[in-house]
């Protein structure tokens, strides 16, 4: 038998500071109109994608269920089940005080950053999708309205010669012809057969001259029919990543991704300062307070947090707040199902600095299966205009799909 990570012992529970529930801070009116609406349950579901999605659902009285999504990862579904008790019985309209409150009683359990803001995120898409079905509103409509009626995607693309400039070029072109996407990324951690070190982050002289012509191979190939990134997994020095931003600055570069490690922003702030090649940082920070240093420090071209890893849509819009501030666009990082998909695509509506959302499962055939409706069509996502986030998950598709040992979720 296993552990029931909901009856775990609270040791924070006797501080009434980090409690803001609905009793201690005294929000208990009734409300009307089909309002007052309590949470039952919450559960989750564990898909086997090309990453393990873990499936969030927050129940109600109502019989109203909200569906979201947290970031892929082990420990998410026993986070969930440990945080469940702190919002049973807590009306879910309430989405700014239940992150909160969340954020606040887990604080000793890393809710500055991490996987328990990963959890709560998933926990916070959910109550969206519930407060617009209970509210009759589309999700974006809870964000402040609409800017757009499309958010364009960005096609993550691979290939089985990842490292060969014209199998890259190839593949971008076969990408923009055949799958309708003007928006790509490509990979340029890959290996050169040049390498002496995987460890110093140094890159050699023929190193640099590799990613450069993967560069020139496939901006040349779509020249103006597709925008192409270009990603470094948080991979080189700062000095390897100076020459490689200046190696690319000749060809039509979208971003340059991840170039150094997250942790030291100094050094972010001098490679991003250093080129005119744009960069892109942001989907290994965590809440808006990290995505704010990194905006103030104006160590960023262009912001890319992911929505059920670093906060959830809310978090995600005070992120895009904070970076329009700066004029600093924000094309969202997203290896999610549809779920998450389609939450950041209602992000994307709601405010006025979107570039783009990440869609990363082209290869899987089946991704667009787990929900009902269509939901990438020529590389842009039309946002759903039914209530909550306007997707219904297939649960036929969901159980065919399930991790080895998982247990689907009750339906709606």
């Amino acid at each position: 038998m296993g552990i029931n990570y909901a009856d775990l012992h609270d040791p924070n529970a006797e501080y009434t500071m980090r409690e803001l529930s609905a009793e201690t801070m005294g929000a208990t009116a009734k409300r009307g109109g089909g309002r007052d609406v309590e949470i039952t349950d919450v559960q989750t579901t564990m898909v086997d994608g090309n990453f393990p999605w873990t499936l969030v659902r927050v129940y109600t009285d109502a019989g109203v269920v909200g569906t979201g999504e947290a970031y892929w990862g082990a420990g998410v579904p026993e986070l969930i089940e440990r945080m469940t008790p702190m919002i049973v019985g807590e009306n879910p309209l309430d989405i700014d005080r239940l992150y909160e409150h969340l954020i606040q009683k887990m604080s000793g359990e890393g809710s500055i950053e991490g996987v328990t803001v990963t959890a709560i995120s998933g926990i916070e898409v959910a109550l969206h999708d519930l407060a617009g079905k209970v509210l009759e509103l589309p999700a974006y409509q809870l964000l402040g309205g609409k800017y757009r009626d499309e958010v364009r995607v960005y096609c993550d693309c691979h290939t089985e010669e990842e490292a060969d400039p014209e199998a890259c070029a190839d593949e971008a072109e076969r990408v923009v012809d055949e799958l309708g996407y003007d928006a790509l990324k490509f990979d340029l951690d890959v290996p050169s057969g040049l390498e002496k070190d995987r460890a110093n982050r140094h890159l050699r002289p023929g190193e640099i001259r590799h990613k450069a012509e993967i560069v020139q191979k496939v901006t040349e190939r779509v020249r103006d029919r597709a925008d192409v990134a270009f990603d470094c997994h948080w991979t080189f020095s700062g000095g390897s990543a100076k020459r490689l931003a200046a190696a690319i600055e000749e060809y039509d570069v979208w971003w340059l991704e991840d170039p150094v490690p997250p942790e030291n922003l100094d050094v972010q702030a001098a490679v991003t300062n250093s080129t005119t090649t744009p960069v892109a940082v942001g989907e290994n920070r965590y809440r808006v307070t990290e995505a704010r240093r990194l905006i103030e420090k104006q160590a960023v071209d262009i912001v890319a947090p992911d929505l059920p890893k670093v906060g959830g849509m809310r978090e995600t819009r005070k992120i895009a707040d904070v970076a329009n501030q700066y004029y600093v666009p924000v094309a969202m990082h997203n290896v999610s199902s549809p779920v998450a998909t389609v939450a950041a695509a209602h992000v994307g509506a709601a405010i006025p600095n979107a570039l783009a959302v990440e869609y990363h499962s082209y290869e899987l055939g089946w991704w667009d299966d787990l929900v009902e409706e269509t939901v990438i069509e020529d590389g842009t996502i039309e946002v759903p205009e039914a209530p909550g986030l306007g997707v219904t998950l297939d649960m036929d598709a969901v159980e065919a799909h399930m991790v080895d040992g998982e247990e689907l979720f009750d339906s709606a």
